[in-house]
Parts: C-alpha cells; sequence; structure tokens
C-alpha cells in the first residue's frame, strides 16, 4: 500500500514538473504580457462594442502565438542558453525537454494560435501573426550573433501584437493599428538595451550582440537608449492629431514620457548600470499605462 502511494506520488511529480518545464518554454508570463498588447489593440478598436469572449479569444491567440516563437527561440538558441548563467537553467539546456518535444510543442502552440487569429477573427490577423512568429524566430532570432541591428528586426515583430489586436476588430491596418504598432515598435529599444546593458557581459559569454555598440556600453548605446525614449513623447502629439486620443490623454502620455526620460538621461549621462535598471522598470509602468491611456484618453 505504502509503496503503491509512493509511486503514485512519483508520477504525479513527474507530470507536474514536466507541465512546468514546458511552461517554462512557453515563457508564460512574458507571453501573458504579450497577448495583454494584443487584447489593449483589440479593445482601442472596439471601443465600446467589445465583448469579454473576444478579448480571451484575442489574448489565447496571441498568447500561443508568442509561445511558439519563444519556443523556437529556444530551439535555437539551445547551445548560447548552455553559456549564459541567465539561461542555463531552461528546460532544453538542462535535457528536461527534448529538442522533438520542443519543435512539436511550438508547432502546435503555433498552428493553436493561428487558426484561432483567422477562424475567430479575419484572415489579415492571422497573417500578421505569422509573420511576427517567422520573423521573431528566424531573423532575429540567428541576427543576434551577427550584430545589434537584430534588436531593430525583433522590434519588428515585437511591435505588431496591438496591431494584430486592432485588425483582429477592424479587418484592416487602418492609421490608429499602425500608431499602436509604433508606440510598441519604439518602446522596445529602451527596454531591451536597458536589458542587454544589464546583461553585456552574460550576453558576451554566448556570442550575443544586443546592445548597439559593438564596444558594449558605450556612450553611444546610452544616446540610442536616451532618444528612443524621447521619441514617444512626439508621438503623443502624433496621436491627438489623427484623433486617437484627445488632450487630457496626450498629457497624460508626455507625462509618461518625461518620467521615463529621466532614467534614461541618467544613464546617458553616468553610463552607470543602476540607471539601467531604472529604465528597465520604467518600460515594464510605461507600456501599460500608454496603452490604457489609449483605452480610455
Amino acid at each position: 500500500m505504502i509503496s503503491e502511494q509512493v509511486g503514485k506520488i512519483s508520477y504525479a511529480e513527474v507530470i507536474r514538473q514536466k507541465v512546468a518545464a514546458y511552461a517554462q518554454l512557453l515563457k508564460f508570463r512574458l507571453s501573458f504580457l504579450v497577448s495583454l498588447s494584443a487584447v489593449f489593440g483589440y479593445a482601442i478598436a472596439a471601443g465600446d462594442a467589445w465583448t469579454t469572449i473576444n478579448l480571451i479569444w484575442i489574448g489565447l491567440g496571441g498568447m500561443m502565438v508568442t509561445g511558439a516563437s519563444n519556443t523556437l527561440n529556444q530551439i535555437i538558441e539551445k547551445d548560447s542558453d548552455k553559456l549564459m548563467r541567465r539561461t542555463s537553467g531552461r528546460p532544453i539546456p538542462e535535457g528536461r525537454i527534448s529538442i522533438w518535444g520542443a519543435f512539436v510543442y511550438a508547432l502546435f502552440l503555433a498552428a493553436g494560435g493561428i487558426y484561432i487569429l483567422g477562424n475567430v477573427f479575419n484572415f489579415a490577423a492571422a497573417l500578421l501573426g505569422m509573420f511576427g512568429l517567422i520573423s521573431y524566430a528566424f531573423m532575429y532570432t540567428p541576427m543576434k550573433k551577427v550584430s545589434g541591428i537584430s534588436v531593430f528586426i525583433g522590434a519588428i515583430p515585437g511591435g505588431l501584437p496591438p496591431l494584430i489586436g486592432w485588425v483582429a476588430y477592424t479587418g484592416e491596418i487602418g492609421m490608429g493599428g499602425i500608431l499602436l504598432f509604433i508606440f510598441q515598435f519604439l518602446w522596445q529599444f529602451p527596454h531591451f538595451w536597458a536589458i542587454a546593458w544589464l546583461m553585456d557581459d552574460d550576453y558576451q559569454k554566448a556570442g550575443l550582440k544586443m546592445l548597439p555598440s559593438a564596444k558594449g556600453r558605450t556612450k553611444f548605446s546610452a544616446f540610442l537608449v536616451l532618444l528612443y525614449t524621447f521619441l514617444l513623447i512626439p508621438m503623443a502629439l502624433y496621436a491627438t492629431r489623427v484623433e486617437m486620443i484627445g488632450t487630457v490623454g496626450a498629457l497624460v502620455l508626455i507625462m509618461l514620457g518625461l518620467l521615463f526620460l529621466v532614467p534614461a538621461f541618467g544613464l546617458y549621462r553616468s553610463l552607470d548600470g543602476k540607471y539601467a535598471r531604472k529604465v528597465m522598470f520604467a518600460s515594464f509602468l510605461y507600456l501599460p499605462l500608454a496603452q490604457l491611456t489609449f483605452l480610455f484618453g
């Protein structure tokens, strides 16, 4: 009787660990946050016409496509991940999930996510989701070993989620969708370069070139962080011209941009990693608050 219980507990633990490994492969928290951008894009396009079930569907479709992209990224970078402290504990480097198992999982997520976008919503949304997956996994990922230009390439699929949400409701790209894309496209540069600044030593071990300067933590890299953070501010004024937000909303976006700019300027002035950390945390706050401003402003 005791041995049977131990066996049952052991089997249950194996299942639990396997589920946890696949959730880690999905990068659940990251995929969830990315899918929220698609939810915001849909809700902003729909105005008062959105329904809870459609928000759930767009969130699920976005999460599955994002999870597939993350999984393919980890398959391609399995050797690099072994070399970095931050990624060496991932399921593939540790052998908790096989390459074949991860690939089948990625196909399942990709097929499911694109099916949801195309069947529940429209072909254009599914096409954008497919483009985002392919460009992230097969253009951005390999380019990380070649040049810092990879972040520019990665910012394209990274900026698509709110546009996918917009297109899922409207069936067309439209000026509003483009504006949401541009905001998220620009936001990614200070966000990812701040992370790259903090992780540069780890990235160098794996031969990944994530900062814009080949020499790493330089004044030039800090200047570009400052520049792209600043560019978010005038975009707020443009948002009023295309009637995406009103005057109050524009003022909120400008204030958020200025607050985001403060640590970016500190990084440019001092090249101190503590400011890179502040830029990173500021980026986590800026994006959802900006999206809420578009939704209610």
